[in-house]
């Protein structure tokens, strides 16, 4: 695993992985992540993980006894990042996520197909059957972007940025799609919205999707969204 260790401030280290958006780079942040939280020391903050990137952020409070608190911490991740076999380790879940396309609901999605020179009907059908992976949350608490989009249905973002989005809004921005987890200004183009929450403080888990997880869009009825909303 060839990786390069930077400080990123004075509590924490940023870790870079080959520089592509790929899954093999998604595989390798993903097992490193997995192996350093695995141990939990105790001056473990969180790991952060990017497209190609992994921040680990420490607490220099519980490094005191240590003469350079970002060596320790370094040679800690040199010894987790040389013993892993990403072949094996990392497991991905699959999420599936309803969404109701067009209409009010998806007020862009005539404008991609224009974009795109095929039928609405056909970018939804291309969009459901996209190789989905969640990458990374950034952005908003929960947004996820989400990698593995049919290059026919890219578009550009919008030239003025909507002011507000509704949260549940699926949208495509170049090569990839995403969820709206909160309403929040935005320029992707949204082509639907789903009903599911992507983050709700309310759950165990406030943030319903993960790096590294596969997703899969199915659509519903506008009724079957109200149904769902209810």
């Amino acid at each position: 695993m060839g990786v390069t260790y930077h400080p990123l401030g004075d509590q924490a280290v940023l870790i870079h992985f080959k520089q592509e958006v790929s899954s093999e780079v998604l595989a390798e942040v993903q097992c490193l992540k997995q192996a350093i939280q695995k141990e939990q020391p105790d001056w473990l903050y969180e790991a952060v993980p990017g497209y190609a990137s992994l921040a680990v952020h420490y607490d220099l409070t519980q490094l005191v006894q240590e003469k350079d608190p970002y060596e320790y911490v370094v040679s800690f991740l040199k010894g987790k990042a040389n013993a892993l076999e990403t072949s094996n380790s990392f497991k991905q879940r699959t999420v599936k996520i309803p969404v109701c396309y067009g209409g009010e609901l998806g007020p862009d999605l005539e404008e991609v197909a224009e974009h795109a020179g095929i039928s609405a009907e056909e970018v939804i059908k291309r969009h459901q059957n996209g190789d989905y992976t969640v990458y990374m949350l950034g952005f908003a608490p929960g947004f996820p972007y989400i990698g593995g989009l049919d290059p026919a249905i890219a578009a550009p973002r919008k030239n003025n940025p909507r002011t507000a989005i509704p949260a549940g809004s699926v949208g495509i921005a170049g090569k990839q799609t995403g969820v709206y987890s909160i309403e929040t200004p935005g320029g992707w183009q949204i082509i639907g919205r789903t009903p599911e929450k992507l983050f709700d403080l309310n759950r165990d888990e406030s943030f319903l999707l993960k790096a590294g997880d596969r997703i899969e869009f199915y659509a519903i009825t506008e009724k079957e969204f109200e149904e769902w909303q209810r």
